[in-house]
């Protein structure tokens, strides 16, 4: 058995912590982060394009973030699409840019923010243990079939389980250091 046997699955597990890693940035700690609207697309001359690409997003204070199109016939659409989105922040139009105001978070919002995020963990170490079970199960049938030996077998599935307990353990991380920056905030 050699390390590029394991290398799919550890491939699939890290895909899982990035995953979790984008949806964690997109949750909002109070704080203003651009990276709250990195899934919000405008219809830009009808086609659907990232935010970023229609204009200047900056973080003049801690709590604003302003969005200034360099086509300010836009503002109506990046208006209509940050409504549209699930961000929880009405934009407010000066006819030159959008200023976007994020409000404290009160001790109820960040205690459902902590529960969602915690949510999203369960649900990565799930995706995990699924990629464990693949791995398992692809090693089993290579030894049903004599491409590997019993003991070698016993070894896969080690390795695997050592891999698996490194990413559970490493979202449990995540999950603590994100609770946190929302609690704390």
């Amino acid at each position: 058995m050699n390390a590029n046997q394991y290398k799919p699955y550890e491939d699939k597990m890290k895909k899982v912590i990035t995953g979790l890693e984008e949806e964690f940035v997109t949750i909002r700690a109070g704080r203003a982060n651009p990276n709250i609207l990195n899934r919000i697309s405008v219809n830009y001359y009808g086609t659907p394009t990232p935010l970023q690409q229609v204009g200047n997003i900056s973080i003049p204070e801690a709590r604003l973030l302003q969005i200034q199109p360099w086509d300010t016939s836009l503002l109506g659409e990046i208006e209509k699409a940050i409504l549209a989105s699930d961000i929880g922040i009405t934009p407010n139009n000066d006819g030159k840019m959008i200023r976007l105001v994020f409000p404290e978070l009160t001790e109820e919002r960040r205690k459902d923010l902590t529960k969602d995020v915690k949510k999203k963990g369960e649900k990565s170490k799930i995706a995990i243990r699924n990629i464990r079970r693949e791995a398992i199960d692809d090693f089993k049938k290579m030894e049903k079939s004599s491409e590997i030996r019993e003991d070698e077998l016993k070894i896969a599935e080690d390795a695997i389980q050592k891999m698996t307990d490194q990413y559970v353990e490493e979202i449990d991380k995540k999950v603590e250091e994100k609770s946190k920056e929302i609690l704390s905030v």
